[in-house]
Formats: structure tokens, C-alpha cells, sequence
């Protein structure tokens, strides 16, 4: 019976040890979260009172950001324009210059036909001649 004695001695002083390491724990814990509350308190506050200041002194900002981007999409517009009416211009002096171009090869064509069929003929009457 000594044994078994021993036995439940040891298992229930083991089962109050936890029991009271457990509570020991427990109050531990409790007192670091009463300790700790006005550290995140005041965490939350600095938090808050950043996010407000940055927005403010992202207002301006953003405000001359869309102003610029205003003023560069007028600026751009305005050079799409002339690029667009320059643009056109080249394509109008590039057809003038290729009917010019296919009036010349034309005339070039006709000549040098001309030419040629003269030059035959005047072959043809020296031969007619010479026979």
C-alpha cells in the first residue's frame, strides 16, 4: 500500500503544481494586457493622428497633381492638332508629288516611244534606200 501511496502523492501534488502554475499564468497574462492597454491606446492614437497629418499635406499635392495633368492634356491636345494638321500636309505634298512624278514618267514614256519609232522609221527608210 506504501506504493499506491506514493503513486497518489506524486500524481496529486504533480496535478496541483499545474493547476497552480496554470492560475499563476492566467494572472500573469491578465496583468501584461492591463500593462499593455494604454501602450496600444496610445499606438492607436499616434496611428490616427499620422494618417490625418499625411492627408493633409496630401491635399495640396494632389490638388497641383491634377492641375498639371490638366494643364498637359490641354498642352498635348494642342500639339495633336498641329501634328495631325502637319501630318495631313505631308500626305497632301507626297500625292502631289507622285502625279507629278507619274506625269513626268508618262511624258518620259510617250518621248522615248516617240524616239524609238522615229528612229525606226529613219532605219527602215535608210534600208528601203540602200536596197
Amino acid at each position: 500500500m506504501g506504493l499506491s501511496s506514493f503513486f497518489k502523492n506524486l500524481f496529486g501534488s504533480a496535478k496541483e503544481t499545474t493547476t497552480d502554475l496554470a492560475n499563476k499564468a492566467e494572472n500573469t497574462f491578465e496583468q501584461a494586457k492591463e500593462e499593455a492597454a494604454p501602450l496600444i491606446n496610445k499606438a492607436e492614437a499616434f496611428a490616427e493622428e499620422t494618417f490625418v497629418k499625411v492627408k493633409e499635406a496630401a491635399e495640396p499635392i494632389l490638388e497641383s497633381a491634377v492641375e498639371y495633368a490638366s494643364k498637359a492634356k490641354d498642352i498635348v491636345s494642342e500639339y495633336v492638332e498641329k501634328a495631325s494638321d502637319s501630318l495631313s500636309d505631308v500626305i497632301d505634298s507626297a500625292k502631289e508629288k507622285t502625279a507629278e512624278t507619274e506625269t513626268v514618267v508618262s511624258q518620259t514614256v510617250v518621248d522615248a516611244s516617240e524616239q524609238t519609232k522615229t528612229a525606226t522609221d529613219e532605219a527602215a527608210d535608210n534600208t528601203a534606200d540602200k536596197e
